[in-house]
């Protein structure tokens, strides 16, 4: 099987290189099946491969040893368990549609080929990420996502906007990788490798050890590992306050947006929190802080969506919302919970980004939902593919979202941990919220009255089948995907690889109509009842509501300020500390100091003893005369 392990990221791998080393010798269909069949084969061999491990077979080892320093190997390996075999899969199912989808999309883009070949080969990086058995291997994955983030939302660098984003993603993920990397040099300190197994193995007997980062003020080693690795998650899925790059990523083409958001990258800190779970049982401090962290960022953010109009950006704050829900489940130690929610969600969030493109691309390139309505009845494959992500998404059974959130919602509830009443709070109004801003983009987007203009309006056409089957494809996992909530979350498909999650379970169609006489359905179907009202029936109410709650909403609409916040104290503060290097150092300091001050003390040196250089025989004498008085007084006080 050691072959169809290494197939799974290296055949990404080749097609990317040749879309993007021979994209003009294989032209553009070849770039583009050269990618698609890379990632093809990768989905094979990872379904294969999750057959296998369900069979029992698992595998832990190296591939290839890059570095022995005294005991310490680093090493290139892989660790094929339940956990990473899921994730394998749903990568490269979601990675695959979007593939698919970018033929029609990209389609008159001349950047084309080396669009395929960069996802591509962000998929390769992504899997190498979730199929390392080792921190070395994990970091690579974990910086060569962000390394292909950075030139895919940036992919249209003629943009201000876009190169101003793809910074941004890149300069806040830095910050959440410096305290990421400081948390792996500490576990290589402290255990002597860097190997996941031996790490787990040795961390229980140094639950207990301490070290002083403040002298006087002892901190367990185990809560700061894990809260340097957790900084890491936060900068990966935009967890608060360094959420602020997601939305701006919006910057990037829709597909690219598609596979961020869903199966790649910002589902990388979920998935590393997951899989140190060994570590992260051992602080409740640290799972504390997950828990808080996730909470915030889950209502706050989808405040933030019922206030967006830009129809790519109310689906991205609601990604930074469904993060902040696995988050939560990852803090509540229900991590099958979490890992269950990023496969449920990856579908239906892929699905909603899918739609909203093929819409963006009818509209020719509009994406403002003030200027859509009435898509229903020309676009009927977008509207109902989207209508099922938006329905999964709001949490309403059987579909996939449904599941995963009562049993997170269910786990904060059931959590003793400090911050656990508030993070069940906010999840619960988070359900709400999510109905209401989910539904308002449905209402806005497909029915009413159109509302763009008239060229567009006759133009206006369902998308090519190149488009609408990767949405139909999407939409049957977004649909059955929750159902295997028994085995996966209250069962034992984790085994051996996380812990399963605490809760009862009693059937599918127990569970479903637990579920729906629960608070949190009737919670999901009141705000859907909401958005109806509000953008169906009474159309003048929302801008009423706006104005009555006046600066709160404002704050909300301006997200709460973090962009201004940060542009003022890091880039401005930064920009100062530049002048003050340029004006106090450079200019006073060096040149006005050393250079010129230099020059100038010479000067006026020589300028002295040039006084002494006059060429006339008496001033010599009188100087030679002032030489001997001095002398004789120095002889005499000796």
């Amino acid at each position: 099987m050691k072959t169809l392990y290494l197939l799974v990221p290296l055949a990404p791998l080749a097609g990317a290189i040749v879309a993007g080393l021979a994209g003009r010798a294989v032209g553009r269909a070849g770039a583009h099946w050269a990618a698609i069949l890379g990632v093809l084969v990768s989905f094979l061999a990872s379904s294969v491969i999750l057959a296998d491990v369900l069979a029992g077979n698992t595998f832990n080892g190296g591939i290839y040893t890059w570095v022995t320093s005294g005991e310490t190997r680093l090493e290139i390996g892989f660790l094929i368990d339940r956990l990473s075999a899921l994730m394998m899969v749903v990568v490269t199912f979601v990675s695959l549609m979007v593939h698919v989808y970018t033929i029609g999309y990209m389609a008159q883009d001349p950047g084309y080929q080396r669009f395929f070949s960069y996802i591509a080969l962000f998929t390769f990086s992504m899997l190498m990420l979730v199929m390392s058995n080792n921190f070395l291997q994990l970091f690579f994955g974990w910086e060569a996502v962000g390394l292909m983030s950075y030139l895919l939302i940036g992919f249209w660098y003629t943009r201000e906007s876009a190169v101003y984003a793809n910074l941004k993603a890149f300069l806040v993920n830095r910050v959440g990788d410096f305290g990421f990397i400081l948390g792996i040099a500490l576990i290589l300190a402290s255990f002597g490798t860097l190997d996941y197994a031996s790490v787990f193995a040795q961390a229980p007997s140094a639950a207990a050890r301490t070290l002083e980062l403040i002298p006087g003020a002892p901190w367990l080693l185990v809560t700061v590992i894990c809260v340097c690795l957790f900084l890491g998650a936060m900068g990966k899925s935009a967890q608060f306050p360094l959420h602020v790059w997601l939305p701006d990523s919006m910057e990037g083409p829709t597909p690219i947006s598609a596979l961020i958001h869903a199966a790649t990258m910002v589902t990388a800190g979920i998935f590393m929190v997951a899989r140190m779970s060994p570590l992260y049982e051992l602080s409740q401090t640290a799972l504390s802080i997950v828990l808080v962290i996730g909470a915030i960022t889950a209502f706050a953010m989808a405040l933030v969506a019922l206030t967006q109009y830009d129809i790519k950006r109310v689906v991205a704050y609601s990604t930074l919302s469904q993060l902040g829900y696995m988050t939560v489940a990852l803090g509540a130690s229900a991590y099958s919970a979490a890992i269950f929610h990023l496969m449920t969600h990856a579908f239906f969030k892929a699905l909603l980004f899918l739609a909203a493109g093929s819409v963006i691309i009818a509209l020719h390139h509009e994406q403002d939902m003030r200027r859509m309505g009435g898509l229903k009845k020309v676009m009927p494959v977008t509207y109902w593919t989207m209508l099922i992500g938006a329905v999964a998404s709001a949490g309403i059974p059987p579909l996939s979202g449904f599941f995963s959130k009562d049993a997170i919602i269910e786990a904060a509830r059931l959590s003793t941990l400090p911050g656990a009443t508030f993070a069940w709070l906010a999840v619960l109004l988070t359900v709400f919220v999510t109905a209401a801003y989910t539904f308002r983009l449905v209402f806005m987007a497909f029915h009413g009255t159109p509302r763009m203009d008239p060229h567009a309006l006759e133009h206006l056409h369902e998308s090519p089948k190149v488009v609408t089957v990767p949405l139909v494809l999407l939409a049957i996992p977004s649909v059955a995907s929750g159902w295997w909530i028994g085995p996966v979350v209250f069962g034992d498909y984790f085994k051996g690889a996380l812990p399963p999650a605490r809760g009862d379970w009693d059937g599918l169609w127990s569970y479903m109509l637990h579920g729906m006489s629960s608070l949190p359905f009737w919670l999901a179907v009141a705000g859907i009842f909401t958005a109806w009202v509000l953008y169906r029936v009474r159309l003048d109410l929302p801008k009423r509501i706006a104005v009555a709650l006046g600066p709160l909403y404002a704050l909300v609409e301006r997200k709460y300020g973090f962009d201004e916040l940060y542009a003022w104290l890091f880039a401005g503060g930064a920009r100062l500390m530049g002048r003050g290097f340029w004006k106090g150092g450079d200019e006073t300091v060096i040149d006005g100091l050393m250079v010129n001050g230099s020059a100038r003390l010479v000067g006026w040196f020589s300028s002295v003893v040039r006084l002494f250089q006059s060429g006339f025989v008496y001033q010599y004498a009188f100087t030679m005369l002032i030489g001997v008085v001095v002398l004789i007084y120095w002889f005499m006080r000796t």
